[in-house]
């Protein structure tokens, strides 16, 4: 059976990176892509890497016919999607990938992005789109809200331990790496070739990083109590991933063992043996999870290094995943793309 797929927000990375996945995906099909400005072009006008798709013309979102859609991508902006997503038909499903229905509580929404969520009765029935995590919830879903990038990253790094209780949930360090694609294709100064290249700097530090209200609300639910994390991330020059290394205190052995046994059945999640660690490069271009634990040389102290695509794993692929477990498809269909390298 063939789904017909509508993207909103097209014509930005993680639109382009949805229409690179469903071309070789076997039974989803796109029939509608939007883009407010570039309403009237052609995706290979604006992405010349998707000259070879037979795609339909970027149009406005109000001139496109849901009546046929199985299900929708929203890569629309932060506020967007939740002035978006109230008038779609009830028919279609919804795969979110803007922050708008990530937060449960919207007192968390209006601390952590500023103002006050305009669509609280649809925020409610959102489900928290971490595949890994909330499977069962995801498959009866209409509304899937896609994680951050960041905050997925961190949460394949630590879930597992703090529902196993390996680490000390009050002495948690996390120091991340990011590449460029993560901020988005629209214009910003710190962004130009010229601020980034040979460059490394932090962003968005202390408590005010948005992803944190991810981490606070996540964590929090496993372990019974508020658990906050030391979180520092930076800017790097690169085009597209995540690595985080995670300073905790904690048995590697355990640690490792936990990893092992939580993600043993996981089809994107690969953890290294004991005492290697993964690069950003090892996973990059696909959906594929990479996690290493290493012992540091006082005893009781390790570090554990996750590394993900933020544009694959970290949103659009993670939103396929969500889309084939709502559509009753393998999970895995479309995705078992390898890496790219080097």
């Amino acid at each position: 059976m063939t789904h017909q797929i509508a993207i909103l927000g097209a014509s930005g990375y993680t639109g382009a990176e949805l229409v690179r996945l469903i071309a070789t995906h076997p039974t989803f099909e796109v029939a509608a892509l939007s883009a407010d400005r570039k309403a009237g072009m052609q995706m290979r006008q604006v992405f010349p890497h998707l000259r070879h798709l037979d795609l339909p013309e970027l149009v406005k979102i109000d001139e496109i016919d849901f009546t046929g859609i199985d299900l929708c991508f929203c890569a629309l902006p932060h506020v967007a999607s939740q002035q978006i997503i109230p008038s779609i038909p009830e028919h279609v499903k919804i795969v979110d990938l803007s922050a708008d229905f990530r937060l449960r509580d919207p007192a968390d929404y209006e601390k952590w992005y500023g103002q006050p969520h305009q669509a609280v009765g649809v925020q409610g029935q959102a489900v928290y789109g971490l595949t890994e995590f909330y499977r069962d919830q995801i498959r009866g879903a209409r509304l899937v809200a896609g994680t951050g990038c960041n905050a997925a990253t961190g949460q394949f790094a630590l879930r597992p331990l703090i529902a196993a209780g390996v680490i000390d949930l009050d002495e948690i360090i996390v120091d991340l790496k990011a590449g460029a694609s993560g901020a988005g294709r629209s214009l910003k100064e710190h962004l130009l070739f010229s601020e980034m290249f040979e460059n490394v700097k932090g962003y968005s530090l202390g408590s005010t990083h948005r992803h944190l209200g991810e981490f606070d609300q996540e964590f929090g639910a496993i372990a019974g109590r508020p658990v906050e994390i030391i979180f520092t991330p930076h800017l790097i020059a690169a085009t597209r991933g995540i690595l985080i290394s995670a300073y905790l205190r904690g048995e590697a052995q355990a640690i490792h063992d936990t990893f092992v046994a939580a993600y043993a059945d996981e089809p994107f999640v690969q953890v290294l043996p004991l005492g290697q660690a993964p690069a950003m490069k090892d996973v990059r271009g696909s959906n594929f999870v990479h996690v290493g634990v290493v012992g540091d040389r006082r005893p009781g102290r390790a570090t554990v290094i996750a590394t993900l695509d933020n544009l694959t794993k970290g949103s659009s692929g993670q939103a396929v995943q969500n889309a084939n477990l709502m559509l009753a498809e393998p999970e895995t269909a479309g995705l078992m793309l390898a890496p790219l390298y080097p």
